[in-house]
């Protein structure tokens, strides 16, 4: 039990997980003013443990994806990050970790010459920035029901391209 490794748990018992998923589907769905408790029992009789609302949350959410059918990893993190880990996180370079923190758009303490970053900034970081990029998508999502549409359509994209700073547009994009 107490082993931090990553491991990874391929969906197995499919009638198993098909009933717990109904389980936590159906509490979920009734809502109500009663709060159910979800409880963790052992072998013998009394034996039982309450599980938190975040462990809840994340056997719903394990649950999920098994009985779709997808594997999970559960991967132990430390709750402050190298600039380095951010980045693989967040799925960018660590030379753009460390502009973003310069930016101030994420906090980073200094341990000496290194920084260090909290894990709860850095998932709530890329949460801001993937909201940005569905604003960004559906601003952009076309949707033309005739010909007369067509005109206006390219119109406003221009006007969203000219909006974006030269960095993040479409250079070299024709929208005619």
């Amino acid at each position: 039990m107490g082993d931090t490794m990553e491991q990874t748990y391929l969906p197995s018992d499919t009638p198993s997980l098909a009933k717990i998923h109904s389980f936590l589907d159906a509490h979920a769905a009734r809502g109500g003013t009663v709060k159910p408790r979800y409880l963790l029992v052992g072998a013998d009789e009394g034996e039982q443990v309450e599980l938190t609302e975040p462990i809840h949350r994340a056997l719903v959410q394990i649950v999920d994806a098994m009985q779709r059918g997808r594997a999970v990893t559960v991967a132990p993190q430390s709750m402050t990050l190298t600039t380095q880990q951010a980045a693989d996180l967040l799925g960018v370079s660590r030379p753009t970790v460390v502009r973003v923190i310069d930016s101030g758009e994420l906090p980073a303490d200094r341990v000496g010459n290194r920084r260090r970053l909290k894990l709860e900034d850095v998932l709530a970081y890329r949460n801001r920035r993937r909201a940005a990029q569905y604003a960004a998508l559906d601003e952009l999502a076309v949707q033309i029901d005739d010909e007369d549409d067509l005109e206006s359509e390219l119109a406003r994209l221009r006007a969203v391209r000219s909006n974006l700073s030269p960095r993040e547009g479409a250079a070299g994009t024709d929208l005619t």
